[in-house]
């Protein structure tokens, strides 16, 4: 039976460094590297999400350049409901799109190198993620001036981990490896899926090489019989519900609460950190499957919200109420499939958030959306294209149900193999890809 042993976690390092920030611009006697922030860390899988540039003096890249194997870990930063603390793992992957250029931490993270002949850094970066899940990082932040910081010297003076055979780590980290492949796996897939329906949207409606576009005359670039009028004429809007903090729960008894955190950045619906509702809401600001829905408030400047459009999932008989933050729209002369492609791929939501202002809290004004003038193809053209996009959106659906499912069992095996609490050490396991290079 395998013995864990109780680790100090200074033991555990071989080399602990601040990162860096730099300089904006070229300067002689730098060196330009990608930086790594707290919130690049849940991008870094994606070969195609882009890293800031910044110049690093020339001593320094050297000395802080990070390496596989490498845990990245998170130093300022949080929030009243995030915590600091948070950690990223460098595989090989990730360093095979980063041949050339340096890549560095900022200075509100630093970087953690382990002594790999004792302890396997997959195993180590599922400890953390289990410490942070369990709320213990939190001990360690403070908050002075807004911004929260952590302690790490007192973090690692004061933190002991449980420690089994570099054996055993390897197994763990192969079981909780291969659910976090599949699920890297099937967001490639969806964001693949997710180009091929932008494709067909742009070919028929923007380059406009519909089916039969042969024999249509155009007038001023416009299709023969394509209606063009103000939005409010093809669609109607539904504003959100306002809301108290002390009416959000965590009760998945109560119903579900679409806020703009459930809109990712690139478009496209969320569900980690889904809140529930308990006040009272009218009917029409309940939202079903399909539904289309536009985040109308921004709490940044930098406009990666506003504007930005997303398809409800399945959330059950009850639907979801929707915020302040967010309005619905509802087809009237459009199908529902058309409408969401119409708003996410024409440039329409670029457009709209140009219209968002406001000194802290960027808002734009639902009455902006009706009355853009938008042009529209005819009903049985919509049909057609809902036809061919309708498959390849329940793909995607289908997919990130999958993903859903394999995150909840990821999570609750993570406590129990990381604690031992589940034996591994006379399983046969085969190692995923991810691991293939590193595990032996």
């Amino acid at each position: 039976m395998t013995i864990w042993q109780k680790v100090p976690f200074t033991d555990l390092l071989i080399e602990s460094r601040d990162g860096e920030w730099g300089e904006g611009s070229e300067k002689p006697g730098h060196q330009l590297c990608k930086i790594i922030r707290g919130t690049d860390f849940s991008n870094l899988k994606d070969s195609n999400y882009a890293l800031p540039f910044r110049w690093i003096p020339n001593h320094l890249v050297e000395r802080k350049r990070l390496q596989v194997g490498d845990i990245v870990f998170e130093m300022a930063g949080g929030t009243a409901k995030q915590s600091t603390g948070r950690s990223a793992i460098l595989g090989k992957a990730f360093f095979s799109n980063e041949k050339v250029t340096p890549v560095l931490c900022a200075s509100f993270c630093r970087h953690l190198r382990l002594d790999q002949t004792k302890f396997f850094p997959q195993f180590i970066y599922y400890v953390l993620q289990a410490l942070y899940g369990a709320g213990y990082m939190a001990v360690y932040n403070i908050q002075h001036t807004g911004v929260s910081r952590f302690q790490y010297t007192s973090f690692k003076k004061k933190t002991a981990l449980d420690i089994p055979s570099l054996e055993v780590q390897k197994k763990i980290a192969a079981i909780l490896s291969s659910y976090d492949d599949l699920i890297e796996n099937n967001q490639r897939r969806i964001a693949l899926l997710e180009k091929m329906a932008e494709e067909i949207y742009r070919e028929w409606f923007v380059r406009l090489r519909f089916p039969g576009y042969q024999q249509v005359k155009f007038e001023k670039g416009v299709p023969e019989g394509w209606d063009t009028n103000k939005a409010a004429e093809f669609i109607d809007i539904v504003k959100g519900k306002s809301y108290g903090g002390d009416e959000l729960t965590e009760n998945p008894e109560r119903i579900p609460f679409v806020t703009l955190k459930s809109f990712n950045r690139g478009g496209g619906y969320r569900e980690d950190g889904l809140k529930y509702y308990s006040g009272r809401y009218k009917e029409d600001q309940v939202v079903h499957l399909n539904d289309v829905v536009m985040a109308v408030t921004d709490m940044t400047q930098d406009r990666v919200v506003v504007g930005r459009v997303a398809r409800i999932p399945n959330l059950g008989s009850k639907g979801a109420v929707i915020s302040l933050d967010v309005i619905k729209l509802i087809p009237k002369k459009m199908t529902p499939t058309f409408l969401y492609s119409y708003m996410r791929h024409s440039g329409f939501s670029d457009f709209i958030k140009e219209f968002a202002n406001g000194a802290n809290v960027l808002h734009l004004k639902p009455d902006l959306v009706a009355q853009q003038k938008i042009v529209i193809p005819p009903k049985t053209l919509q049909e057609e294209f809902s036809g061919k996009a309708e498959p390849i959106y329940a793909q995607i659906d289908a997919l990130a149900a999958a993903n859903k499912r394999m995150v909840m069992t990821r999570d609750m095996l993570l406590p129990r193999l990381i604690s031992g609490k589940l034996s591994v050490e006379n399983l046969d396991i085969q190692f995923p890809p991810s691991m293939q290079d590193c595990a032996s």
